[in-house]
């Protein structure tokens, strides 16, 4: 008996044919400028056709716009504050993370950004465009930020660095009232990653979860996996920055295998060349006379 299998064909998700070309500033925006929360260096993330970021540039705002389809040239350094208005909403679970890990990694050490995401949204999942018949996706988004405004419609959160939020009473992790002095290289909702205070060669970065759990194996699978998305990300940044020729990747799990800190941390360590003698057998180091084999 011969059994056939069909295979589904991928679904893409086309989340350009949201924008809407706009004849006034959107809600979020309005918010942002009555509360004259619009300071410095300004950037408008997924801007989509860019009504907002013109109409403030009009106003006098040091503002310009950046998305991926209608306005793709990537922006350059930090800025003072950043808005990234409704975006998320339709982007799926990986994408939502990249574009969280870009904003955050956008931000000066002090800025301030703002996300906005809808609430009006009734189905969620991918739906076939009524105009343009082509698929989008759309879901509800809750982010763990500080909440400035909700509604039925939509919900703006603000976000800050996580080492420049208030610490809590008592706290001794050094890793949940990381140094304020720490550059973040990026953070989604659940982890974040910076570089070491102490670093073993330029570039040593480390990814945390932001929960504290101090066994790697007793982390959740979302927050393993979201480490991991993370580590592609933050090794681009660092290619960018220090051009390393390799890597190392660890992570010490107990006190046997050398964790000091008890709050689970992956250090991603550059390497050079010729940075020792014979880099030969690489992690195998840990234990000195079985690296070389």
């Amino acid at each position: 008996m011969e059994i056939l299998i069909t295979m589904q064909p991928e679904i893409i998700n086309h989340p350009y044919l949201t924008a809407i070309k706009r004849t006034d500033l959107s809600v979020p925006t309005r918010y942002l400028l009555q509360h004259n929360l619009l300071k410095g260096r300004i950037l408008d993330y997924g801007c989509g056709f860019g009504y907002d970021t013109d109409e403030l540039i009009k106003r006098g705002y040091n503002i310009i716009g950046y998305d991926y389809y209608y306005r793709p040239y990537y922006p350059e350094g930090k800025f003072d504050t950043i808005i990234c208005n409704y975006v998320l909403n339709v982007l799926e679970p990986y994408a939502q993370a990249e574009v969280l890990m870009n904003v955050t990694n956008l931000l000066s050490s002090n800025g301030t950004a703002f996300f906005a995401v809808r609430r009006d949204l009734v189905e969620e999942g991918f739906r076939l465009h009524a105009i343009y018949k082509q698929y989008t996706y759309q879901c509800n988004v809750k982010l763990p930020f500080l909440s400035l405004t909700s509604n039925s419609s939509y919900e703006l959160y603000q976000y800050n660095h996580f080492n420049k939020l208030l610490r809590k009473e008592g706290e001794t992790c050094p890793f949940c009232r990381l140094s304020r002095k720490v550059e973040i290289i990026c953070e989604t909702a659940t982890c974040l990653a910076f570089y070491d205070g102490y670093p073993v060669s330029p570039g040593h970065a480390l990814i945390i979860p932001k929960r504290h759990v101090a066994n790697y194996f007793d982390l959740t699978n979302h927050e393993r996996e979201a480490m991991n998305v993370m580590l592609q990300f933050v090794k681009r940044k660092i290619d960018d920055r220090f051009n390393p020729d390799g890597y190392n990747i660890g992570i010490n799990v107990n006190k046997a295998a050398g964790q000091s800190v008890f709050h689970v941390h992956m250090h991603i360590i550059p390497r050079y060349q010729g940075d020792v003698q014979n880099p030969k057998g690489g992690v195998r180091g840990v234990i000195p006379n079985k690296q070389k084999y």
